[in-house]
């Protein structure tokens, strides 16, 4: 049945259907004719000289089609790009030259026509290497006289970044100092579709086809142009199905070149789906941050100054972004509270281990973890309660637009409103009450919180390659009344096929069925800067308004031709085009306006004929979603088993267009933020060696490890863009890490117990409370 869109209306996700009944596409359902498979040789060390490749035992085994080195490819194939600016970058090739850098780097890639073929002619190459020494830790990369990954960059040193104002002043007599190192551990990205792909050149076309479960199509296809140095409109990319992104699909991989490569030489497409155990090892990680800060304030609790010098694990290379993540975390470093004198030092170190880069937050997480940690110890030296301490320094609401003094403008907020509503639904007094009961009966709970501000919808100047931060949306109406979108962002489980079509649907006044929403398909597709930093709702949807507003505009003018009135008093109200103060005149519906707009012979010396519109929109600048979460713990003393009791998150992500695909993004956030607190972890030995590399030693939590929530929100609208919307699905993660530490903390308080770091396992929370107990 057809129903009426409204924006705010709970309309299920139009792409469900398909995607829980095994109807949906994902890149390895494609079977294209001639299809080879590639499989790549990576290092088992974490740093080695490669001294020679031979794989004239492969090459003759049978259904082997070719065997590249990266001395082939180098000579086909320029570095991957990234977005570094300001300083040398050492070369990275899709397959190593000479040395490997980390453990699963690819030296060598194996086309066969099948996947197993490929995979034993791959064990059957032989790589002599000579092994040299290892640095996994940023802080041990940075010292004199470390491990050297990359000649010329002394210290290991890939950028040294810096933010803020000169706060000497504020550390020279403070009232009160704390200071604090806060550890944000390694994590891997883990989507639940690990990277494919299929490469396919066109040899009568001489032209590429890449079909790939990517974030940015359209990046994607420019990046490849310069690295294969093949004309831009030659390339399509498509981004299928993409099961799960979270940032490590926002990249150009050596994957993908390698097979474009391939596809290039054979004249046949060339097939790659990574396993879990590459992807573990081979995929970007994420964090990896550790954060020396330092907090002045007054002795009633008011902050004075803040001071954080971060050293930030880049990895072997350099990524798309990896620079940029420690730039998101220094500009958000103050979060919701009015600091005066603040200064971020970032180091971006290199060292043997996979290369970070974007993941579920992308440095507004590390720099939220580390600022509502240490303003929760600031309130714990002063003997108050850490939400007055918060109220006490948030940024008034009458100080917006407000200037952080780190170089970003903070749109709107109103952070206490959203604390009391989140303390009203916690039952904030009467869980302390609660805690201290438990306390005197032998039992350890204990309440966390956390009150953050992102900075998201990333637009102007966001780091990309095309140096912008627009977004494009092309509105087309059919004969019939039917409308069709084509968006540049990339959605991959955001649900902008049902949000995009619930604006338009409600703006033309036609059931969302007569909508349907193209993306991800760069043939098709304006171009767009895709999925990431929660910007596809807060920069697309402005795109899409625009349209809405350009068709609108032109559709008045027809109805002013065809219902001979003045186009100041044409009025269009639920689908219906009226003349205003006709009374039960002569109207046009919405499908009656289509069909004139590209059939009446009358108009064509007046108007052109059709309805469509493109539309680019560049905001003016980001959007910053806010919140506050309450939890409660408990805390096992047997076992240092961790309960969550209670999870309530009030989230501030101004107009909601679908208040269920809200509530779902943020379900997905807390998901992951709340797994960092407690369980995941990337670890490697002191040889570089991965020794979290498959899900048995990788801690993904299923269901029961996670709590129920009680989520809600308050309502500022952005004036940012013309919906007043703000991204949040990144929201939950940011803020749930910190939330949950906090709340460990607070219940081991009796026991003396100073830093944890995360995660926070419970035979690390058991040894850590029997140590302050005598055992």
């Amino acid at each position: 049945m057809a129903t009426m869109s409204a924006i705010g209306e709970r309309i299920k996700r139009r792409e469900d259907p398909r995607l829980i009944t095994g109807h949906a596409t994902y890149t390895d359902d494609m079977q294209p004719t001639g299809m080879t498979y590639l499989h790549l040789v990576r290092s088992p060390y974490a740093h080695a000289n490669i001294k020679s490749i031979n794989s004239e035992a492969a090459a003759k085994m049978p259904g082997v089609l070719a065997i590249i080195t990266g001395e082939e490819l180098k000579a086909h194939a320029a570095p991957l790009v990234n977005v570094a600016v300001g300083h040398e970058i050492p070369a990275h090739y899709s397959l190593a030259v000479d040395r490997v850098r980390h453990v699963g780097e690819a030296v060598a890639a194996v086309i066969a026509d099948s996947r197993y073929t490929a995979r034993d002619a791959a064990e059957a190459i032989e790589v002599d290497y000579e092994v040299l020494p290892v640095i996994t830790e940023a802080i041990q990369a940075y010292k004199d006289g470390a491990v050297q990954l990359h000649e010329g960059f002394k210290n290991n040193l890939a950028a040294e970044l810096h933010f803020g104002n000169d706060n000497a002043a504020a550390f020279q007599n403070p009232e009160v100092l704390v200071e604090q190192r806060f550890v944000n551990q390694r994590l891997a990205p883990n989507p639940m579709e690990t990277r494919s792909l299929i490469a396919e050149w066109q040899i009568g076309e001489d032209a590429l086809t890449l079909t790939t479960s990517t974030q940015i199509p359209h990046i994607l296809r420019t990046l490849l142009c310069l690295v294969m140095s093949i004309p831009e409109h030659k390339i399509r990319v498509i981004a299928p199905e993409v099961g799960g992104g979270f940032g490590c699909k926002l990249n150009i991989y050596a994957e993908e070149v390698i097979a474009v490569y391939a596809s290039k030489k054979l004249g046949r497409p060339v097939n790659w789906v990574e396993t879990r155990s590459e992807s573990l090892r081979s995929t970007i990680h994420g964090r990896d941050m550790i954060f020396d800060a330092r907090l002045a304030a007054t002795k009633d609790g008011v902050i004075t100054g803040l001071d954080i010098v971060g050293y930030c694990n880049m990895g072997a290379y350099l990524q798309l972004l990896s620079t940029a993540i420690p730039v998101l975390a220094g500009l958000i470093v103050s979060g919701a509270y009015a600091i005066p004198l603040v200064h971020f030092k970032g180091l971006c170190i290199y060292t043997n281990t996979t290369p970070t880069d974007a993941y579920r937050g992308a440095g507004r997480p590390e720099a939220t973890y580390m600022i509502e940690r240490i303003v929760t110890m600031l309130a714990e030296k002063l003997g108050v309660d850490p939400m007055e301490i918060r109220r006490k320094n948030f940024v008034q609401p009458d100080a917006f637009p407000y200037a952080n003094n780190l170089g970003l403008a903070y749109d709107s907020g109103d952070y206490e409103v959203t604390m009391n509503k989140a303390m009203e639904l916690f039952g904030y007094d009467e869980m302390r009450k609660t805690q201290a009961e438990a306390l005197a009966q032998g039992r350890y709970i204990g309440i966390g919180q956390s009150t953050y501000v992102e900075v998201c919808g990333l637009g102007p100047g966001s780091g990309m390659p095309t140096g912008r931060g627009y977004d494009c949306a092309v509105i087309r109406t059919e004969v019939t009344g039917k409308v069709t979108v084509f968006t540049g962002v990339s959605p991959h489980g955001q649900g902008q096929e049902t949000s995009f079509a619930q604006v338009v649907a409600a703006n033309f006044g036609i059931p969302i069925e007569d909508v349907i929403v193209k993306h991800g398909d760069t043939n098709n597709t304006p171009y767009g800067m895709g999925t990431y930093g929660s910007r596809g709702t807060a920069v697309g949807s402005g795109a899409l308004m625009l349209a809405v507003d350009s068709i609108k505009e032109k559709a008045k003018k027809i109805a002013a031709f065809q219902l001979e009135a003045s186009e100041d008093d044409i009025v269009f109200e639920d689908g219906v085009f009226s003349v205003k103060g006709a009374g039960g005149g002569k109207t046009l519906t919405w499908q009656q306006m289509c069909y004139v707009a590209y059939v009446d012979p009358k108009m064509a010396p007046v108007i052109e004929p059709g309805l469509e519109a493109t539309r680019y929109f560049e905001p003016g600048n980001f959007v910053y979603p806010f919140g506050t979460h309450l939890c409660a713990v408990e805390i096992d003393a047997e076992s240092g088993d961790i309960t969550i009791l209670k999870y309530i998150a009030v989230d501030d992500c101004g107009n909601q267009i679908n208040p269920l695909l809200v509530e779902g993004q943020v379900h997905g956030g807390l998901a992951q933020g709340i797994s960092q607190a407690l369980y995941e972890e990337v670890v490697y030995d002191e040889n570089g060696q991965l020794i979290s590399g498959s899900l048995m030693d990788y801690t993904v939590p299923t269901a029961s490890e996670l709590p129920f929530y009680t989520l809600d929100h308050t309502t500022t609208p952005s004036p940012v863009n013309p919906l007043g919307v703000k991204g949040i699905g990144e929201a939950g993660t940011i803020a749930s890490t910190p939330c949950v530490v906090n709340a460990v903390q607070d219940a081991l308080k009796t026991f003396g117990v100073g830093e944890i770091n995360m995660p926070l396992r419970s035979e690390k929370i058991w040894k850590a409370m029997q140590s302050k107990n005598g055992h």
